[in-house]
């Protein structure tokens, strides 16, 4: 057979090995608790807290919105117009045009592009943060982060970049294969080496001192059956004022991280219910999962690249003879932003489901709804959520489920209803 009959044979093959896993580790039950607890919770929160959560929201729609129709602007331009490809040879050019150049800086030129013509619309939104008191930084401090988000983009892009553009160049006929395998192999060492390598990149984490929270909160972890390594405190406060805590890493990289901001501002009951949830994800094996099918779809998006080669008008429009060269960067990139975009509502609902699940598991390990109903309660308005939002969006957009859903998944479990 043929490269391009093995490449669509092995696409087909890896989607039926997603569609397997997300069926079996997926939870597809458990619709969102009756809308009357949904209510009746809304109407124990602070109107006037809910009224500046849905008007911060209501700034930032704007922005949201109009970055998503930025980036996609970006990407059509360059990736489907010749003028991706002249970038390439420009920024090359002082290099003879060398492959290598073409494919690292040509690539990373391609994509500071899109950041550049985003940054307006990022400081516009730290404007909104800063004006709703959410953010503790000042510019200064922003930019450094945004140039450290930069940097850590340009080193990950960089070896993707190269490692890609080799493989397409020294195996023009079967790169798919290498290709796959690498980008594979990558998602997976990107979760073990991210806590310990990018995370301190951007804060500084210290290990929450002896006394009677850590004791409890480890002790809930080995109730639980969820080895983890340590329990560690962010510096979130030097950027913002919201509360959260995760669980993060695989194996002995596994530790949980509580935000400082969370010690300060909720009693210890409710901090044992955010961690009970993030120890639900590692329980039920969430990191794992989100893992093998980052994995296995990585793999499966480096065949479909390989067979949408064959498409000669798209080839034509954006300038390029194949789409396994350097000068095709543009093209690959337009590729996958639209392709993200048209995955986007459905990554968000698998995320709501495994959420959900989380949240039942922090009820059962903590046995305390009013506790969990606190916490959730808490989350929301201090990080200026909207506790319930426009359906559309949370169905677009939502990665878990609303604050009254949550809220009254704790009322329902504690009548033993669910």
């Amino acid at each position: 057979m043929t490269p391009r009959a093995w490449a669509a044979i092995t696409l087909a093959a890896l989607l039926v090995a997603v569609v397997v896993i997300a069926v079996l580790r997926v939870p597809w039950s458990a619709p969102p608790a009756p809308r009357a607890d949904q209510l009746a919770a809304l109407d124990t929160l602070p109107a006037d807290a809910v009224a500046k959560g849905r008007a911060f929201h209501a700034a930032l729609r704007p922005g949201t919105y109009l970055s998503i129709a930025l980036g996609l602007l970006v990407a059509v331009l360059l990736g489907l117009t010749p003028a991706g490809a002249w970038v390439v040879e420009q920024v090359s050019r002082p290099f003879g045009g060398h492959w290598l150049a073409r494919a690292l800086l040509g690539g990373l030129a391609v994509v500071l592009a899109g950041e550049v013509v985003a940054l307006p619309v990022a400081a516009w939104r730290q404007t909104i943060l800063r004006r709703y008191g959410l953010s503790t930084q000042d510019w200064s401090a922003w930019t450094v982060d945004m140039l450290k988000g930069y940097a850590v983009g340009a080193v990950i892009g960089a070896v993707v970049l190269v490692g890609f553009f080799t493989v397409t160049h020294f195996a023009p006929r079967w790169w798919w294969v290498w290709a796959a395998a690498g980008a594979a192999l990558l998602t997976v060492l990107l979760s073990f080496i991210f806590p310990v390598l990018v995370e301190p990149v951007f804060n500084k984490f210290t290990p929450m001192p002896e006394g009677e929270q850590r004791t409890r909160l480890m002790a809930m972890a080995e109730r639980d059956g969820v080895p983890v390594r340590d329990v560690l405190v962010a510096d979130a406060s030097r950027r913002t004022r919201a509360v959260n805590a995760y669980v993060s890493g695989l194996g002995p990289t596994r530790r949980i991280v509580v935000y400082d901001t969370l010690l300060e501002k909720a009693p210890q009951d409710e901090v044992e219910s955010v961690v009970a949830h993030e120890l639900g994800h590692a329980k039920d094996g969430d990191v794992l999962t989100g893992t093998l099918l980052g994995a296995i779809g990585a793999a499966a998006a480096v065949c479909a690249l390989y067979l949408l080669g064959s498409w000669g008008a798209l080839l034509r429009r954006a300038g390029v003879d194949a789409i396994g060269e350097p000068r095709a960067v543009a093209l690959l990139l337009a590729v996958a932003t639209v392709a993200g975009l048209l995955a986007g509502p459905a990554q968000a609902f698998v995320s709501r489901r495994v959420e959900a699940r989380a949240d039942r598991h922090a009820l059962e390990l903590t046995g305390d709804p009013a506790g969990f109903e606190a916490m959730q309660g808490r989350l929301s308005l201090v990080n200026l959520g909207d506790p319930d939002p426009n359906p559309v969006e949370q169905f677009l957009f939502g990665s878990h489920p609303t604050a009254v859903e949550r809220m009254a998944e704790a009322r329902a479990w504690a009548r033993g209803a669910r």
